[in-house]
């Protein structure tokens, strides 16, 4: 039952052309220990590999040298730590921000009424890490703060990423993008998940049953697929999809 009947969210890119594209221009061999500091500074590898958006395995690896970091992870890195991204990639400068004349103030008023979520590549590798290890962001999406409040939504948990195949039309088309709410791992009614089975992401609506957990796609070309009880250690809930847009 390796097939589980779908096309739609099939996620496969090789890591070494993810770091072809992304890797950071790295002259300077000691990136491993700032990010060594950044770790302590911040209370831990583990709080530190989860501010990157990484699994703790893929973070062991740059501190051993072993792996150099995407652009977009260490950026995520900098920022949750409030330390130079300059700092971190180059080894120049101040580590902390604010130190040199330098650099401009670039902030905006009022975007501090704004949260960015950021919006992966939909051409991501699985596996066993975290389940955007390997992905590259594209871009950041924004929501005012307000709107995300009023929906119990909160900015760190959020992420989005865009819908690949038909078999969630009407509700869903190829290429819309969804909003994902990583605290919502368990099916609780009516609603459409993110899931990953088999190596792959789907974009399906759930449905717990005596035999196991139903997967239904809203087209009806594509068949109901139960994954049973005792397989449903290979379904994992990445979240579900509170919000979802598209070209008309």
């Amino acid at each position: 039952m390796r097939n589980y009947g779908s096309k739609s969210m099939p996620y496969e890119e090789s890591e070494l052309k993810e770091k072809a594209e992304t890797s950071v221009p790295n002259p300077d061999k000691g990136i491993g220990t700032r990010i060594s500091e950044i770790s302590e500074l911040m209370g831990g590898r583990k709080k530190a590999a989860q501010t990157a958006g990484v699994a703790l395995s893929t973070f062991h690896r740059w501190l051993a040298g072993d792996s150099i970091p995407a652009l977009d992870s260490i950026a995520r890195l900098a920022q949750g730590a409030g330390v130079s991204l300059d700092w971190v990639a180059t080894g120049e400068g101040s580590m902390q921000l604010g130190k040199s004349d330098s650099i401009p103030n670039t902030e905006v008023l009022g975007m501090e009424d704004y949260a960015f979520v950021p919006l992966y590549d939909a051409q991501c590798s699985a596996g066993d890490g975290a389940w955007n290890e390997g992905c590259r962001v594209l871009t950041h999406i924004s929501f005012t703060r307000y709107s995300l409040r009023k929906q119990g939504l909160t900015p760190d948990h959020l992420s989005a990423i865009r819908i690949d195949g038909d078999s969630m039309e009407p509700i869903l088309h190829s290429g819309d993008t969804v909003l994902i709410d990583h605290t919502r791992t368990a099916i609780e009614g009516e609603g459409i998940y993110i899931l990953r089975l088999d190596g792959h992401l789907y974009a399906k609506r759930l449905q717990r049953n005596f035999d196991g957990v139903s997967i239904i796609s809203t087209n009806k070309e594509y068949r109901e697929v139960v994954v049973p009880r005792d397989r449903l250690n290979e379904l994992e809930i990445v979240g579900r999809a509170v919000w979802a847009a598209g070209w008309l």
